[in-house]
């Protein structure tokens, strides 16, 4: 019986990671649909390219809620099942990357698919569900390494990256279990899994570098003597 209940818990997780904040916030500023913009993700990023910063700040923000809450809520419904602690996250990054709210459709209407963002945000907010002092570190080495490198999809996989490193080191000073290092390895595929064609871009060097960041900055200062 228990095992049925984690298990609707965890689909609520993909339910709620499902919600497309990003869509709903670029729709209400300015009237666009997110998914016909650049990647036609419906993250932060992209938020950002179709309404400005602060519409990707906000939708960045909610979706980090996603993955934290995913695990708040499974703890409090289901305190004794730690596996589901860890599951309940994943299940809302995979629902923030393929949402039963955003079916994709052929030209002949048929539903072909789901869409959604990259998760990087919830796999964020995931990993501070499960310990809450990892957003002190996690979120300034993800913004250092987006406005340092410029790279979106670099980025996203970073950050999975610092939460299995910050709970293998926890784990092994019996700070917190080995179970919750899975979350980030499970996080780290997922994202690398959604990320396949900016991973054909990057090993192209064809990846997009956001202007608001150092690389940015110097490629256009490149491009600009360039053109002078």
């Amino acid at each position: 019986m228990q095992i049925a209940i984690d298990i609707g818990i965890i689909f609520l997780a993909y339910l709620f990671g499902s919600i497309p904040f990003g869509l709903l916030i670029v729709k209400l500023k300015t009237g666009k649909d997110i998914r016909e913009v650049e990647s036609g993700r419906t993250g932060g990023t992209n938020a950002m390219r179709a309404a400005g910063f602060w519409a990707g700040f906000a939708t960045a923000m909610l979706d980090i809620l996603k993955g934290a809450g995913a695990v708040w809520v499974t703890a409090w419904l289901t305190p004794d099942s730690h596996w589901a602690h860890v599951v309940a996250p994943l299940a809302a990054i995979i629902g923030h990357n393929y949402s039963i709210f955003l079916p994709q459709r052929d030209e002949n209407g048929k539903i072909i698919g789901l869409t959604g963002g990259a998760g990087g945000a919830p796999s964020v907010g995931g990993a501070m569900g499960l310990w809450p002092g990892s957003i002190l570190i996690i979120l300034p080495l993800g913004m250092l390494t987006f406005f340092t490198l410029g790279i979106a999809s670099v980025t996203t996989m970073a950050v999975a990256l610092f939460a299995i490193i910050i709970f293998a080191v926890r784990a092994s000073q019996g700070l917190m279990p080995w179970m919750d290092v899975w979350y980030g390895v499970g996080a780290e595929i997922l994202l690398m899994w959604a990320l396949r064609p900016n991973l054909k871009k990057l090993f192209e060097g064809n990846e997009r570098v956001v202007k608001y960041s150092l690389n940015g900055w110097l490629r256009a200062r490149k491009e600009k003597k360039s053109d002078g």
